[in-house]
């Protein structure tokens, strides 16, 4: 235990401070600043090391929370790394784009704020990097079996690493130009930097862990010609196909899917098309992604950033329904709000504007969106609706439809079938395996628009059973919780 007494000495939360929104919206650099080393070491303290550690609970990848939290209290950051990275491939990923759903199952934050799990989690793997102590672990052997892993977002790479270091010959392809997915492409660099993604990537290559870029299976080789040449294949190739909203004048120019309008800006640090410069933007969905829409619209130099949510305005405190340990629909502020921008709840987008008939009225058959007609949400028994009577007009240059994703690009190929399954992913059994033999699916493919933190849980254990499925044996780790709540 970290120390018996230390959330009783200890009461009060301190997180790492953030750079100045007024220097930090003049780059795109990381906006958290790095913990004090002291600070950090107090805050692990309060780590109460329960007799069930719920945070254990609340993390898919199963971290050993309360060891490192000791390991750090008591000044042993060697071994506290070894700790993480026995269960997480990538922690810092994780301690920067994961919501952190362990510090909603703390026991501590029953009656106190929660340990500041993440940022110890931060601590632990920048300190190990800056001291050397991440090194590639390539195979003592190799199998001779050889596994293509589509897709190089978090699924991807966690279970191209296990198996490379398992001994396999491990090939991922990626249709991007460069690896990460999602990691790479679709988080900014002030929440996520670049830099990091690429160490790891060398990190992967030193291992052995070969990558195919610039290739897409369906279109440069077909799905069926991959399962030919490999042993087995794992399809992680996300949940990418995003929701529309399918309103009058959404024909009209100047109207993007969110993560299309994050792809370009971080191809281009920030100053690819479509941008925000000069505009007033609109973004649709409250979630993360239009959270980082904000951030990247405010260093583009947008004239107006408006947020948009379909629902009401989420309280502060545990609703009745969400009690402790879940992980709670709480109103939180991201650093991007921080920035500016107005926030509007129980919005309900009724019309696109534009065209010749301008913001005023109505859609128009061409040109480009001028603006936004807006109604209050109504609840009812057929569900939300626009409250007729409350209509408004927002003006907007820039509208950016960020309501998640309904699942993975269908597979088109008679010689490798993937059907649906719920919510558009594609079915697999508890062990991500498929009716096709020598084929898985890990990560939001399989499971649809989820957390980083379950991508890599997933792609730890899609390695344990394609490990054993080649093998006939394993001895890579497979999250519990992946297995369990494969489908949860």
């Amino acid at each position: 235990m970290a120390d018996t007494h230390g959330f009783l000495k200890v009461r009060e939360r301190e997180l790492a401070p953030k750079r100045p929104v007024a220097l930090r919206l003049l780059d795109w650099r990381e906006v958290q600043e790095r913990g004090d080393a002291a600070v950090i070491g107090r805050q692990a303290s309060r780590c109460m090391d329960c007799g069930v550690s719920f945070c254990h609970q609340g993390c898919p990848l199963g971290n050993l929370i309360p060891e490192w939290n000791d390991l750090v209290h008591r000044g042993r950051s060697r071994e506290a790394i070894e700790r993480l990275h026995a269960t997480n491939n990538f922690p810092e990923f994780t301690g920067r784009a994961c919501p952190a759903p362990c510090e909603s199952a703390c026991v501590l934050g029953i009656n106190q704020p929660a340990v500041t799990i993440k940022q110890i989690e931060n601590h632990i793997i920048d300190e190990a990097f800056a001291r050397g102590w991440v090194t590639p672990q390539p195979p003592g052997r190799l199998t001779g079996k050889t596994v293509a892993v589509v897709g190089s977002g978090p699924a991807g790479l966690a279970a191209a690493q296990q198996l490379t270091r398992a001994g396999h010959t491990v090939a991922v392809y990626e249709r991007d130009e460069e690896p990460g997915g999602l990691l790479r492409f679709g988080i900014p660099d002030f929440k996520l930097e670049k830099s990091l993604v690429a160490r790891r990537i060398e990190q992967l290559r030193a291992e052995g862990t070969r990558f195919r870029c610039g290739i897409e299976i369906g279109r440069d080789m077909s799905w069926g010609e991959l399962r030919r040449r490999f042993d087995a294949v794992i399809v992680a190739t996300g949940a990418t196909v995003p929701r529309d909203l399918a309103l009058p004048g959404r024909e009209l120019a100047g109207i993007y899917p969110a993560m299309a309008y994050l792809t370009a800006a971080n191809r281009a640090q920030g100053e690819g098309s479509p941008s925000a410069a000069g505009k007033h933007v609109v973004v649709i969905g409250g979630g993360d992604t239009g959270a980082d829409c904000v951030g990247t619209a405010h260093r583009q130099g947008a004239l107006s950033v408006t947020s948009l949510a379909i629902g009401k305005r989420p309280g502060t405190l545990r609703p009745a329904g969400q009690p402790w340990p879940t992980h709670p629909t709480l109103f939180e502020v991201s650093s991007s709000h921080e920035e500016g921008g107005e926030r509007s709840y129980l919005a309900s987008t009724v019309e696109f504007l534009g065209g010749e008939s301008g913001a005023g009225g109505g859609s128009g058959a061409g040109g480009a969106v001028t603006g936004l007609r807006v109604a209050e949400t109504g609840f009812t028994a057929a569900g939300r609706e626009p409250v007729p009577g409350t209509e408004r007009v927002i003006p907007a240059d820039l509208v950016l439809i960020a309501m998640g994703f309904t699942g993975p690009e269908a597979i088109i190929d008679p010689a490798f079938r993937l059907p649906p399954a719920q919510a558009g992913a594609f079915a697999r059994e508890r062990d991500f395996s498929t009716a096709q033999a020598g084929v898985f699916v890990a990560g939001d493919a399989g499971r649809g628009q989820s957390l980083i933190v379950w991508a890599i849980a997933e792609g730890r254990a899609t390695a344990a059973t394609v490990d054993r499925y080649l093998t006939g044996a394993t001895v890579l780790p497979s999250p519990v919780a992946a297995t369990d709540r494969a489908f949860g």
